[in-house]
């Protein structure tokens, strides 16, 4: 089966090129990706044995149904594009000005779309159906996942897989963590009240600036003094605004970030540790705030029954060393996170990196450059995991 199915990559590989690159030339952005579906949705209706549906009109779902009983399986990739002016130099640069393919989205949805096409052709050996989801809004919460789960997409999936294009890892390799792999992300407003005046007597206003400033400094004890150091969660402060003037003391200023954590129970408990530390430190100065939170992704939990299923079938189909097991999981954030809330599933990263062609780049850079080739690896990733479905 292994040789059957991978000896059919070469033949489609063309197509998955410049499916690539017209999606990659042509990006939207989350929750507008309607013609980005469009041009996936035609091209995948030429394939004989494929079913399509359009839940939502930016997204689609390609069925491929066995000939023989056996269990629905589920293939992700995410479709959008992030609002970035690109830098790579690529020939077939962004033809959108502020948005650009850098995370490789465009990778994943083209990887997919080769394997429709090959599986299609491998129908009668299929043990069951796959469902091929090519999802939306990927990047902004929250995330095209949580509508497609709503509407039933999942309901009769019993696993399912996705990958990541992944810079850091050398093309040519697969990267797996079992359990938690990547991060919760919760983003934060706090507007912190004072009182303005005039800079040359700060002792009759109460500064939100240096209210601040004390706010930011104490909330990273939530990181070193109010969690258990083997469970800290990342607290980022990143914007900070306050005031427009050299000499005049505002009302008011306006913090707002982001908190990472791989354990569901200490993002439960975060909020709780914002209020307290705000309440603090903004009573001491006669002051008052304000918090407002957008609940994001939910931790990424690798299933080992995924994930063992996964080994075997790279060990099967890779060269001996091609998987790496990750010991730590990373603080990215990702969608797929809620299809695992239902359905046990495994997320697997895909080794891009090649300096010689200047893919060094990190993913959500403007001058991200993907290496083509190793997208070879992520349709034979697919072909893999399928073939167990298969005699």
């Amino acid at each position: 089966m292994k040789n059957e199915l991978t000896a059919q990559i070469d033949t489609v590989f063309d197509d998955v090129v410049a499916w690539r690159r017209h999606i990659h030339a042509n990006p939207d952005l989350s929750f507008h990706e309607k013609p980005t579906a469009d041009y996936i949705a035609r091209a995948l209706s030429a394939i004989e044995g494929i079913e399509i549906s359009r839940p939502v009109e930016n997204s689609v779902i390609a069925v491929l149904k066995g000939e023989c009983a056996g269990p629905t399986w589920a293939l992700r990739a995410d479709i959008d594009a992030l609002p970035l002016q690109e830098k790579s130099g690529e020939s077939f640069t962004s033809q959108k000005s502020g948005v650009m393919h850098a995370c490789g989205h465009d990778a994943h949805t083209a990887m997919l779309m080769g394997a429709v096409k090959i599986l299609a052709g491998f129908r009668h050996r299929l043990h069951g159906a796959v469902k091929f989801i090519f999802q939306p809004a990927e990047e902004v919460p929250p995330g095209g996942a949580k509508d497609l789960i709503e509407l039933g997409v999942i309901d009769d999936v019993e696993r399912i897989f996705a990958l990541h294009v992944y810079p850091d890892l050398p093309s040519g390799k697969l990267m797996l963590k079992e359990g938690p792999y990547v991060a919760s992300s919760d983003n934060f407003d706090i507007t912190i009240n004072g009182k303005g005046g005039h800079g040359s007597t700060p002792h009759q206003s109460i500064d939100p600036i240096v209210i601040g400033a004390e706010v930011v400094s104490a909330l990273q004890t939530i990181v070193s003094r109010s969690t258990n150091p083997l469970h800290t969660p990342v607290v980022t402060v990143a914007t900070f605004r306050a005031g427009d003037s050299y000499n005049v003391i505002p009302d008011s200023a306006h913090l707002a970030g982001t908190v990472r954590t791989h354990d569901n129970e200490v993002r439960k408990n975060v909020p709780a540790l914002f209020a307290r530390i705000l309440d603090g430190v903004t009573r001491a100065h006669g002051a008052s705030f304000e918090i407002t939170w957008q609940r994001g992704y939910t931790v990424g939990i690798n299933h080992p029954d995924a994930c063992r299923l996964a080994r075997e079938k790279v060990a099967e189909f890779f060269p001996q060393g091609t998987l790496q097991e990750s010991q730590y999981p990373i603080f990215s954030s990702e969608d797929f996170s809620s299809y695992q809330e239902r359905v046990p599933g495994c997320f697997m990263f895909v080794g891009t990196g090649n300096p010689d062609i200047g893919a060094v780049w990190s993913v959500h850079n403007p001058h991200f450059v993907l290496d083509e080739a190793a997208m070879k690896n992520g349709i034979r990733a697919h072909l893999a995991i399928i073939s167990s479905l298969m005699e």
